[in-house]
Parts: structure tokens; C-alpha cells; sequence
């Protein structure tokens, strides 16, 4: 029978596919990849590196970083949980007790490009495969270095993306997903935010597809947390306080005196007995953005500070990580600056319950 090659879209194993197939399992870790085509992303208007910005693009402001305007007049699209197109993956049997998903997107072409996305993921992978111990093939990177076309951060992969890393979810599994890119706040449309704005994160195509809302995130890797399961949301963003949409907002001062903010207007946003927690680069209402001043390249100032806080320091607290990372962005603040600003950037720390923070562990 004739084949093609082809390769698995989460593991990178090489498959002999026989042709007309549109599915193909992989024999090393069972997930299913789609053979058809590469799909058209609708990229004919996306500016690259060789063309100008398309008119249709929203204007990010005239300052580097991770900033872009409030879309206060964007209509949310309708999200089908069902759709194919989102639960064609099944989590890889390989995946054991740890699963990630890490999301780098550089708007490449655009003149508010980002230069650290994709580094920040890189490190992020490294990070988790070489020192807590993730599978390799349980770490699921998109970006847009990326050769396969699911893997392109694309809002339908990055939805899919999302979807895999809560299936198959059971008592004592630690999921991670990290996110560095552009964010945004549009305006509230079912009321329940105490602010009056949902975030969103804007994956590449987000000119034609739209952003995807911190309402359809908490929905799809927050609400369906077994008891036992652990979720870590590190969101290297603008306006990301409480990007996952989590319950409880914890705020501190610098002398670490801490008290949680009470989120639910209408309804729990929690779990399903398991706990999730969102450690963002900013509030709301701040700015984050890339900087070379830990490393001379550069890097978002939320994603570095992270590592180097769990590298750096044992019996970590989560008191204790968020005021180091506080610590640490200040100093470069003042020092080399993020990309020449002067704004102040306050990592954030958001949960799905209240408790210590300067007792619980840090535990991923």
C-alpha cells in the first residue's frame, strides 16, 4: 500500500501514513494527528516580515511591550466545546503525572512585534523537562518557530491545545499552562467582572478569528479540575490579573501582608475539586513587556523571574515566589529598564480558593 510520511503533532515521532488517511494513532504515545491538508488560516491579510501591516489589524500602542488597546467594542464569538475541530486529540498515554501546554507568539512582521515570546517558552520547556521532571512528549509548545501546522499558535490549535491538557485529568496530576504574547481587555458582556472587562489572550490569527476570552479559558482548563489536580497558569501578558478567571485575587504589600479579594459576582468560576493557580505578569489594568535586563537578550520580565525564583530558592512558598518576582522586576525597573519604560509591572497571584500563602508550598 503506498504510504507518505508524516509526524506525530504532539511527540515528533516519524509514521508511515497510508495515503487518503486522515487520521494516523502514533505507536509511541496515542495521540491522534489529522492528515488533511494544512488548512488555510486565513493569514492572506496577517502582516509578515515582507509585507505591511494589514489595515484590518488592531493598532497595538506606539510603545514596545505587551500592550494593546481595549476592544472595548469587540463582540465575543460563540464557542462550541463540541466542535470537532477541538476534541480530535486524545492525551498521549506517555503523559504520567505532568502535562503542559506553553503558548509564544511574537506577532512577527507587525511593528509592535514582541521579541522574547518565543524564548520565554523555550526557557519555560527547559525549565519543566530538566528540572521538575515533565515528559518531554507531555510538553506541547506552540509558537511560531513550529514546522507542524497544529502546532502553529493558531486560535483552533491553541483551543485544542487547551482541551488536551484537561483530558484525561486525574487525582494527583500537575498541569502547567504558560502563555506569552499580547492581551487584551474587552468590555464585559455577561457580567461577571468586577471591573467591567474580560481579558483575552490574541493568538496569530486573531485578526480574522478573534481573541479568545478569559471566560472560555476558565471554562475549559479550570472548571473541569478533578479533586487532586493541580493547575498552573503562568501568564507573561498586559492586563493579566486575573486572566484565568479565578475566584480569589490575592493581594500583598511589601512588607508580604496579604489579603484575598473576593471575585464572584453571579457564579463560581472554581473547579471541579482540584485547585488552580495563575501567577500573571501585571493587573488588570497594567502593562508588562519584554526586557533584556536579567540577560542582555531578550525575555518577558514575569517568565524569567519565574524560573529564577524556583531555580534559586528551596522550600519556596507562594508568598515567598511572588515577592522575590516582585523583587526581582523591580530592579529591573530601575535598572536597564523594561524596553524604556517607567511604568510599574506587579506580578500577580490568583487562585480557585483562598489560603496561606506563606505557608503552602510551591508545588509543580
Amino acid at each position: 500500500m503506498d504510504s507518505r510520511r508524516c509526524k506525530c503533532q504532539w511527540c515528533g515521532m516519524k509514521i508511515a501514513a497510508p495515503n487518503g488517511a486522515q487520521t494516523i494513532t502514533c505507536p509511541r504515545c496515542q495521540s491522534v494527528t489529522q492528515l488533511q491538508p494544512a488548512r488555510n488560516y486565513g493569514f492572506a491579510n496577517f502582516p509578515t516580515a515582507n509585507n505591511n501591516m494589514s489595515p484590518g489589524f488592531p493598532a497595538f500602542p506606539s510603545r514596545p511591550g505587551r500592550m494593546s488597546p481595549n476592544a472595548n467594542n469587540f463582540q465575543p464569538q460563540q464557542f462550541n466545546p463540541m466542535s470537532p475541530q477541538i476534541n480530535n486529540i486524545r492525551p498521549p498515554a506517555v503523559h504520567g503525572r505532568k502535562r503542559a501546554v506553553l503558548c509564544g507568539i511574537t506577532y512577527r512582521g507587525h511593528p509592535k512585534s514582541l521579541k522574547g515570546s518565543i524564548n520565554d517558552v523555550l526557557s519555560m520547556r527547559y525549565f519543566l523537562v530538566e528540572k521538575l521532571g515533565f515528559p518531554n512528549a507531555s510538553v506541547v509548545v506552540l509558537t511560531e518557530d513550529e514546522k507542524d501546522p497544529y502546532k502553529y499558535p493558531t486560535k483552533v490549535n491553541i483551543r485544542s491545545a487547551l482541551r488536551w491538557l484537561v483530558q484525561g485529568c486525574q487525582p494527583g496530576d500537575s498541569l502547567v499552562f504558560h502563555y506569552s504574547g499580547h492581551g487584551t481587555r474587552v468590555r464585559d458582556h455577561d457580567g461577571d467582572e468586577i471591573d467591567g472587562h474580560d481579558e483575552s489572550l490574541c493568538p496569530v490569527d486573531f485578526e480574522t478569528e478573534g481573541r479568545i476570552l478569559d471566560d472560555e479559558i476558565n471554562n475549559t482548563i479550570v472548571r473541569p479540575l478533578p479533586r487532586g489536580a493541580t493547575l498552573h497558569g503562568i501568564i507573561d501578558t498586559c492586563f493579566s490579573g486575573t486572566f484565568l478567571d479565578l475566584p480569589f485575587l490575592c493581594r500583598i504589600n511589601r512588607a508580604g501582608y496579604f489579603m484575598w479579594e473576593d471575585h464572584r459576582i453571579r457564579s463560581y468560576k472554581g473547579t471541579n475539586g482540584g485547585i488552580a493557580i495563575s501567577i500573571s505578569a501585571c493587573d488588570d489594568h497594567q502593562n508588562s513587556g519584554d526586557t533584556t535586563a536579567f540577560t542582555g537578550f531578550p525575555t518577558g520580565a514575569l517568565t524569567y523571574s519565574f524560573i529564577q525564583t524556583l531555580e534559586q530558592e528551596t522550600k519556596l512558598t507562594y508568598g515567598r515566589l511572588l515577592m522575590s518576582m516582585q523583587k526581582k522586576i523591580q530592579e529591573a525597573q530601575k535598572g536597564i529598564g523594561l524596553n524604556g519604560e517607567n511604568e510599574t509591572q506587579e506580578p500577580q497571584l490568583s487562585s480557585s480558593e483562598q489560603f496561606d500563602i506563606h505557608s503552602k508550598m510551591v508545588a509543580i
